[in-house]
């Protein structure tokens, strides 16, 4: 009868559970069962090893044996194979068996409240979660840290930052102190959604309140501060941090602030960060090297990025397909193909593989470089499979170096295809045909556009009227002006 219950209510949370369970039948004489549990479950040792070394079948075996002994095992076993099973993500599972637990009248104690509390949140069910904290608080069990931490991660996974916020200030008042996790959590989900200033304010908060903040305290802000471009404030940060003697900055902190001024152009103040590091006697990570690299081949500096990419081997951290990415960009970009290769070559010996970002920057360089042959020969070889974006480096590539045939098969294979064509497409076929001038079929093409159900944007007016100013039709290019105002559209 029992066995039964658990059968329902498994069903609940997976099919697979329910099938599991049918076919083992009665656990007392399964073959599997007894070859699995032995003679007996004679000591509270036995629930704890099986507890710890199990898979989701052996935990459900396990919970329908424990129902059946008599006397029954201890909450504490329970609560361990709750948590065995949560840590296994089967999150709804373990909200069942707790339910299976109250019908069968076994009391829990707090442990056993987080454990489902915990889950509930993790699956977006907080409602549920408030009311098992009012059930267990009429038991006469308090929220301690653990209850209200997993409430505001819950909260927190949500995107409901200000009901974590609130649950905060509700533990104050009741003289449960947050700890520094439970800030972290906060400040982490303030900036993830772009709330910096507020993120910064319970940072202030937390100071305040005598909660001491840690590196993750500062990495968080670190990073919300430099993806809103705040990076003075950020760098602030950073000396503030320098300047206590409780917490130290690690390769995480200056890793967020070295990409930050690497992106924003900045890269004498990367430099400066870079080097401050290594006299920390802090080893930069692959993410640090590939910052940097980033930003030696943005100023062109590409021999020092390649020595960057020496060093970062010299030093056993191996670079990844985002170093060989960046650095294939930096040398396509400077016209200097026949490096490519050897960058090429030595990935492959390393056991990494290219994937559609190398493969789309390889084709642009050589066609950048005026080696439009083997840049189709890259497209024909290529490994991975080609997106949209691959398509329209192609095209326009053909285009650009006179071969408008070339990229007209390749435009009709890619129209007779399953792939959706976006207007960035129809623009460079647009301007390869005017640059060859094919100006009626540039316009016919241009009209076509509704029919396809694309509206044509600034770049598809500038190019059409560009066109026919080529060709002198400077009525057309007066109309299809005046048209493009009608339709909104700034010119270039």
């Amino acid at each position: 009868m029992q066995r039964s219950i658990l059968i329902s209510i498994a069903s609940k949370s997976k099919k697979f559970l329910n099938l599991h369970l049918l076919q083992k039948g009665n656990p007392v004489i399964s073959p599997f069962f007894s070859r699995y549990w032995g003679r007996t479950f004679s000591t509270r040792s036995d629930y704890r090893k099986r507890s710890s070394m199990m898979n989701l079948e052996d935990a459900i075996d396990l919970f329908s044996k424990m129902i059946q002994s008599r006397p029954l095992p201890s909450i504490i076993e329970f609560s361990k194979l709750l948590s065995a099973i949560a840590k296994m993500k089967n999150y709804d599972l373990v909200i069942s068996l707790f339910r299976h637990m109250e019908i069968l009248r076994i009391n829990h104690d707090l442990y056993t409240y987080n454990i489902v509390i915990n889950c509930l949140c993790r699956c977006s069910r907080y409602s549920l979660a408030l009311s098992v904290i009012g059930k267990m608080m009429k038991f006469g069990y308090e929220p301690d840290v653990v209850t209200v931490s997993s409430l505001i991660n819950g909260f927190c996974q949500g995107n409901r930052v200000f009901d974590a916020i609130s649950l905060v200030s509700k533990m104050i008042e009741i003289g449960c102190k947050p700890d520094v996790v439970i800030y972290n959590t906060i400040i982490g989900s303030f900036c993830k959604i772009g709330l910096v200033n507020d993120a910064v304010e319970l940072f202030e908060r937390m100071e305040r309140n005598r909660v001491r903040a840690d590196a993750v305290t500062y990495n968080c802000l670190m990073t919300g501060l430099c993806s809103c471009g705040r990076l003075n404030d950020a760098a602030w940060l950073l000396r503030d941090m320098i300047m206590r003697d409780d917490v130290v900055p690690n390769v995480i902190t200056f890793t967020a602030l070295i990409d930050a001024f690497v992106k924003e152009g900045n890269f004498s103040e990367a430099k400066k960060l870079y080097e401050e590091m290594i006299l920390r006697s802090i080893d930069p990570d692959v993410f640090t090297y590939n910052s940097m690299i980033n930003g030696l081949c943005m100023h062109g500096h590409l021999n020092e990025a390649k020595q960057m990419l020496d060093l970062m081997v010299r030093k056993r951290c191996f670079p990844d397909i985002v170093t060989y990415n960046t650095l294939i960009n930096g040398f396509c970009k400077s016209m200097r193909v026949d490096e490519v290769m050897k960058l090429i070559k030595e990935m492959s010996q390393r056991g990494l593989v290219c994937d559609i970002v190398t493969y789309n920057t390889m084709i642009q360089g050589y066609f950048q470089a005026g080696k439009a042959d083997i840049a189709q020969d890259i497209f024909r070889l290529m490994d991975s499979r080609p997106n949209i974006r691959t398509f329209s480096i192609l095209l326009y590539g053909l285009c650009d170096n006179g071969k408008i045939e070339k990229a007209l098969i390749e435009f009709e294979n890619m129209q007779k295809s399953e792939m959706v064509l976006d207007i960035t497409v129809y623009n460079i076929v647009i301007h390869g045909l005017c640059k060859a001038g094919n100006v009626d079929d540039a316009w016919d093409l241009f009209c076509s556009l509704a029919f396809k159900g694309l509206e044509p944007d600034v770049v598809s007016y500038t190019t059409m009227i560009s066109g026919f100013c080529r060709i002198r039709q400077w009525e057309k290019a007066d109309v299809l002006y005046r048209k493009m105002q009608e339709d909104g559209l700034l010119p270039l």
